[in-house]
């Protein structure tokens, strides 16, 4: 597999249970609605608010190991059609536990045909990932 064009991590004071369940109930994308049936193959939607717009991102769940692994592809749906453009994302969830922390580390991979990153929209990824990982963090640390 390539190397991520971004990874974030974090540390959190829950067990990989707990995280794993944070995260089905939403708290990957904090403030977004996720519909799935959570099956390898099937299809995943985020809808929600962003900067004052409504969104939806679509994409396809790759892997699932509960409590250990989730990744998907992910791309906006800017046009409406639900189709995946040539270039989108793979988003990858790793969780490792430590006792009873978690460490969970979130990588971007870049898929299709634009699949480089300059440091400015590097930058802006490692910032919303970042951000996406607080609000998973306060979330399973709140349901202790």
């Amino acid at each position: 597999m390539q190397k991520p064009v971004v990874e974030v991590d974090t540390t959190i004071a829950a067990s990989a249970a707990e995280v794993w369940q944070a995260m089905r109930r939403g708290a990957m994308f904090p403030g977004t609605v996720i519909e799935t049936d959570w099956k390898i193959g099937h299809p995943i939607t985020f809808k929600g608010e962003w900067n004052g717009k409504l969104f939806t991102d679509r994409g396809e769940i790759q892997t699932l190991s509960e409590g250990r692994e989730l990744s998907f592809t992910h791309w906006s749906d800017t046009d409406g059609s639900g189709k995946r453009p040539l270039s989108y994302h793979l988003v990858k969830y790793r969780l490792e536990p430590s006792g009873k922390r978690t460490r969970v580390t979130l990588s971007q991979f870049n898929e299709g045909k634009e699949t480089q990153l300059d440091a400015k929209t590097r930058a802006e990824f490692e910032k919303n990932w970042t951000m996406m990982l607080e609000g998973l963090k306060q979330s399973a640390e709140g349901m202790r």
